[in-house]
């Protein structure tokens, strides 16, 4: 290895190579905030230019460290001009870029590095599919205009795209990373896209976490701002809001979590999508978090079909614009509000299994009745008995037979007419068996009924010879109970006094039953 910098460098890049040598940062920030903004349109003369083929010759060919230091390219405020070209390498010295300019793309693909840090960078566009690194891939805060691509990529411990601030490529697509693979945790917090995130097929070992994340689609290439389709993540989903006083204060450049602890009643930066979200046949094996804001258009949905979770926390503050479907998901814990979800027959609950019921808020069950009747889906039986079974589980008996309750009169709508009107006669006087009390009343009209009628109406003994004492009220009610025998047999109804005592005996059969049983459960519950 040569042990100085090759002929014909400038400088500047002499600098670099020096650096790099001894494993140094080279700092060629001015010190003036507007004149160092990477963003900014401040010039950046020679001083602070540096060709991308002098990055790639020390990456590749650089020269051994000195005696008691690690190489490793360091920079900070430099302008690097050319493509930096980098596919198939083999990088094995440590990167770090801070406020740097490139004027054309990184292109990595298929290399294989340790860490990767970019930091406050603007970068037209990185290539980076299969990509493969033993550790970080962090490009907080930085800007890609045309987008990052990201495909089959292999990263080591963690994949950090905090603040970034990300634009589309020609297809619509800001971040094409399906197939990605991240061992530990990928986080976006407060990224910007403009066009679709793709993380298809993705395999996060940690936690995905897109807190105060602010997704649009661009509509006119792709309607697709959040593309997690079979994505498997062994910790947690984050689709909800970040505190904005985690990112004051901050020593390290990712914000939350490294700066003061915020107060719990602060400001709040939500996680808002502007397009379709796709999170079908995912699996997160701690939680799926969702308290964000998810505008919809047309047929925009947030699809969450077939996804599988230990729980499911869906608490946003403002109901989805378009169609939230759960169609044969499975979580465990459900935990909502009534007011995250949307109305008007847009949400899908098809198949949709849960074992417990957790509202973070009061959710009455004539809400939570709403809530299940309010699917875009014909009557489904199945799912008011897994209303039900949940409520019990709960010790919500009371609650779970308003929900078959509830089945009952939605099942009758569907119903050929002979058979709604029998509903309804059932509806009116015992409610399908649900209301007992509402039997017991009908009982007691009709005893009262009953007794004003054989009051007025006495009838005569069955036999000639015999006398027994006459009390309209007993006679009545004796009719009225079908297996109570109140000594009132001796008495022949004739005329129409028979008619209206065969109509009590059947009333008693058919309400007394349904008093009992509603007896027997309070009993039981006692």
């Amino acid at each position: 290895m040569a042990d100085r910098a090759p002929e014909g460098w400038t400088d500047t890049e002499r600098e670099v190579w020096e650096a790099y040598h001894q494993g140094e940062i080279l700092d060629l920030r001015s010190g003036e905030a507007d004149t160092d903004d990477p963003f900014g349109d401040a010039v950046w003369g020679a001083r602070r230019t540096v060709r991308a083929e002098v990055l790639a010759h020390l990456l590749l060919a650089g020269p051994e460290p000195a005696p008691g230091h690690v190489a490793s390219l360091r920079l900070s405020g430099v302008l690097v001009t050319g493509a930096l070209n980098l596919a198939g390498a083999a990088i094995g010295a440590y990167v770090e870029l801070h406020n740097c300019r490139f004027e054309h793309k990184i292109l990595i693909s298929e290399a294989a590095a340790s860490t990767l840090r970019f930091v406050n960078c603007l970068v037209p566009r990185l290539e980076a599919s299969r990509l493969s690194t033993t550790g970080d891939l962090h490009l907080a805060r930085c800007r890609f205009p045309d987008g990052i691509r990201l495909t089959d990529a292999r990263i080591g411990t963690d994949l950090l795209l905090n603040q970034a601030v990300i634009g589309g490529d020609r297809y619509g697509r800001a971040v094409s990373a399906d197939g990605i693979t991240v061992n530990q945790d990928f986080e976006a917090e407060r990224m910007e896209t403009t066009g679709e995130l793709s993380i298809r097929t993705a395999r996060i070992g940690g936690r995905l976490s897109l807190r105060g994340a602010q997704l649009r689609a661009d509509r006119r290439l792709n309607h697709t701002c959040l593309n997690a389709v079979r994505v498997t993540v062994g910790h947690t989903l984050y689709l909800t809001g970040s505190a904005d006083l985690g990112w004051v204060g901050s020593r390290g450049y990712y914000g939350s979590g490294y700066g003061e602890t915020p107060p719990p009643d602060g400001p709040v930066t939500p996680f808002r999508a502007f397009g379709r979200v796709r999170l079908s046949d995912s699996r997160f094996d701690g939680a799926c978090l969702i308290s964000g804001e998810f505008h919809l258009e047309d047929d925009d949905e947030l699809s969450l079909r077939r996804i599988h979770t230990p729980e499911l926390r869906f608490t946003c503050r403002f109901r989805p614009t378009g169609t939230v479907s759960l169609s044969r998901a499975r979580v465990g814990n459900l935990v909502d509000t009534p007011q995250a979800w949307p109305l008007g027959k847009h949400l899908g609950l098809t198949g949709f299994v849960y074992e417990n019921l957790r509202p973070s808020t009061a959710f009455p069950v004539h809400e939570r009745i709403a809530w299940l009747e309010g699917s875009s889906v014909e009557f489904q039986p199945e799912s008011y008995e897994q209303l039900a079974a949940a409520l019990r589980r709960d010790g919500a008996d009371d609650d779970a037979r308003e929900v078959l309750y509830a089945k009952q009169r939605r099942r009758r709508r569907t119903l050929p007419l002979p058979a709604r009107t029998w509903g309804a006669v059932q509806d009116l006087t015992v409610g399908y068996g649900y209301r007992p009390g509402r039997a017991g009343l009908w009982l007691l009209l009709a005893w009262i009924v009953g007794s004003l009628w054989f009051s007025t109406h006495p009838l005569d003994p069955l036999k000639a010879d015999e006398r027994p004492h006459w009390s309209p009220v007993l006679y009545t009610l004796n009719q009225l109970l079908p297996i109570v025998d109140l000594n009132q047999g001796g008495w022949n109804p004739g005329g129409l006094s028979q008619w209206i005592s065969a109509a009590l005996v059947i009333i008693g059969w058919l309400l007394a039953s349904t008093v009992v049983a509603g007896a027997t459960r309070m009993l039981q519950r006692g």
